[in-house]
């Protein structure tokens, strides 16, 4: 029976290396918009041409999610799928998938259709994709690649650093003269995706280096053992690069993988953006 993996464009991945037989791999696009100007976060994107268009834009910008028919498109594809979307407390995203896979259901009930909700967005998304894709290369049923799956991502963990605020202070969620301030200060923030998969802010820093070194220190204290970490970066490699080899340090034989951020998640991480995903 043929497979399909199919995730939201925040995941960052746009394909899937080593597939296992008879498995595809797609995505549905989120869109931004920015003034009356609309961005597709496909593999076609310019996310430096949207992050300028951001920061040249007075008002705040807004995301929305893929319709429930983009989703039902790649459900129709194989006899098995596997859905994986942002948490449903930052888009719609899930709940379209959800009505998308009712509606391919209904007319063709010898599918298998699972949606997981990752309660998170970028890095820890694509973990959760390599996994399946694992899983399914195995040869196991559709049930017992669920259940383990479920397994898998049970204790995820996702941790980022912002280092611009533009977007926060535009829509609201930070007053403009702290947004100034932090900004002209060198102020970093970094947080964490909570239980619920919501964004909680954990501690204020300056400075590139001493954000690095807080990204280190909190993943030893919530229990990281050397896992696959994935890191996405909005236009800071040198900076996810400096993060992989102190992670690569402090934990030999870590495999860490550094991806760009996906025109959705550069919409929330900005210039400058690490996310940390294990």
């Amino acid at each position: 029976m043929s497979w399909m993996i199919v995730a939201d464009s925040s995941c960052e991945l746009r394909s899937l290396p080593n597939a296992a037989p008879e498995t595809g791999f797609a995505t549905v696009p989120m869109k931004i918009r920015v003034g009356e100007r609309e961005f597709v976060d496909n593999a076609a994107l310019d996310v430096a041409a949207m992050m300028a268009e951001m920061r040249n834009y007075n008002g705040a910008s807004t995301s929305s999610c893929p319709s429930p028919e983009e989703w039902a498109e790649k459900f129709l594809m194989a006899d098995n799928i596997i859905a994986i979307a942002i948490s449903s407390n930052l888009s719609g995203a899930y709940n379209s998938a959800l009505v998308a896979r009712d509606m391919v259901l209904e007319n063709h009930p010898d599918k298998n259709i699972y949606v997981l909700d990752s309660l998170s967005t970028g890095g820890e998304m694509t973990l959760a994709i390599r996994k399946a894709n694992e899983l399914i290369a195995q040869g196991l049923d559709f049930d017992t690649v669920v259940t383990e799956l479920e397994i898998y991502y049970a204790p995820r963990q996702i941790l980022f650093a912002l280092s611009c605020f533009d977007n926060l202070v535009k829509n609201g969620r930070l007053s403009r003269v702290v947004g100034f301030v932090a900004g002209k200060m060198g102020m970093r923030i970094v947080g964490r995706g909570s239980e619920d998969g919501k964004l909680d802010m954990l501690h204020k820093t300056r400075g590139e280096t001493r954000t690095l070194a807080f990204l280190l220190e909190e993943m030893d204290r919530r229990g990281y053992q050397g896992t696959p970490v994935v890191i996405s970066h909005c236009s800071n490699e040198k900076g996810a690069q400096l993060l992989r080899h102190g992670i690569e340090a402090k934990w030999r034989g870590a495999e860490v993988t550094i991806l760009p951020c996906s025109g959705l998640t550069s919409f929330y991480a900005q210039d400058g953006g690490l996310i940390v995903a294990y």
